[in-house]
């Protein structure tokens, strides 16, 4: 725990110029305050398997720095998180080492998929401003993807560039390119359980009643 603490504080000092030391990381650092507390919610539910106490932890992380993250995602090493305003990571969420995310970033669910229904992220992923990714979906090691990206149900390539809404693959292996993302295959405890349209044949009528009232 310490040294993934240790890592965290390192990353903000390699990608935010404007943290001078690791003082002011520490007290002034609003995202760095949400990973923080995410880290301690997360162990207490992936290992104590508190009920309630992880989740009272990320709503005062949300208060404190408008960062929503489910205590059930996953999260890797050297994770940053610049600005921070408006990122919501849901709970199955998992993502890699190294990862940068900026403001408004969303990492959610499209509200039809069951146990694992949020993205993937593998390592040393960049994902700017206002990009909304959903569903269920994997994004490859040391992809970008654009500011303002819209990606839902559809997989990003390792070492690529995705931009757009939709996004379209525009760098791939550090070629100009423009492709289209590959749909996502949909894990199997992630469909959801179809409800059924056939009719419902009524019970047939009881019969009448030989004797008359």
């Amino acid at each position: 725990m310490f040294r993934t603490f240790l890592d965290d504080l390192n990353a903000v000092q390699q990608n935010d110029p404007a943290a001078k030391n690791r003082l002011e990381t520490l007290l002034c650092h609003v995202p760095f305050h949400a990973i923080f507390l995410h880290r301690i919610a997360h162990g207490l539910q992936a290992r104590l398997h508190l009920p309630l106490v992880p989740r009272l932890l990320s709503v005062l992380a949300r208060f404190w720095t408008g960062v929503e993250i489910h205590p059930g995602a996953t999260i890797g090493r050297r994770f940053f998180i610049d600005h921070g305003a408006g990122v919501v990571i849901g709970e199955t969420a998992e993502i890699g080492d190294d990862c940068v995310l900026f403001h408004n970033v969303t990492l959610g669910g499209t509200g039809k998929h069951h146990g694992k229904r949020h993205p993937t992220i593998r390592n040393n992923v960049f994902i700017g401003t206002g990009a909304t990714l959903l569903g269920p979906i994997v994004v490859g090691s040391n992809s970008k993807i654009g500011a303002n990206s819209f990606i839902i149900m559809h997989d990003v390539p390792d070492n690529c560039t995705v931009a757009g809404t939709p996004a379209r693959i525009v760098k791939l292996g550090g070629q100009r390119v423009d492709l289209e993302l590959p749909r996502t295959v949909i894990p199997a405890q992630s469909i959801p359980v179809p409800i059924s349209n056939e009719a419902v044949t009524p019970p047939p009528p009881a019969p009448a009643s030989l004797h008359a009232p």
